[in-house]
């Protein structure tokens, strides 16, 4: 079951109109890819957390990000990923459109491999 976090809801209502549906659409990746993740927010933005941490996201004022905590030992085929020489504080650059977000497939496995490595208590 999904358990939303209002916080995360009025994050998302007071971000800039470009960038609310961008997180929208996170939130809806990282809920499919696993659903028992919880809601938080940390160091003031939306976070997710699924035995401990292991995706976020944030929108400023002119882009968003979304990234994860062991983003070095995720694999990603498609390459979508930053994972050196980072332009942004996320894995997958400034975004300020849907239109560069990955597909949803991709997100997903994204975040169920961050999850698994929490599964299995993997350590950076």
């Amino acid at each position: 079951m999904v358990t939303k976090n209002p916080a995360i809801d009025e994050y998302i209502a007071k971000a800039q109109p470009y960038a609310q549906p961008i997180l929208k659409r996170i939130r809806r990746a990282v809920h499919k890819g696993c659903p028992g993740c919880t809601e938080v927010i940390k160091w003031g933005m939306p976070s997710f957390d699924y035995k401990g941490p292991f995706c976020t996201m944030a929108a400023f004022k002119a882009h968003c990000v979304f990234g994860f905590w062991k983003a070095k030992l995720l694999e990603d085929p498609k390459g979508v990923l930053e994972k050196e020489n980072r332009t942004a504080m996320g894995h997958l650059g400034r975004m300020t459109s849907l239109d560069e977000l990955p597909d949803d497939a991709v997100m997903v496995s994204l975040v169920r491999q961050a999850a698994e490595l929490n599964d299995d208590g993997v350590k950076v």
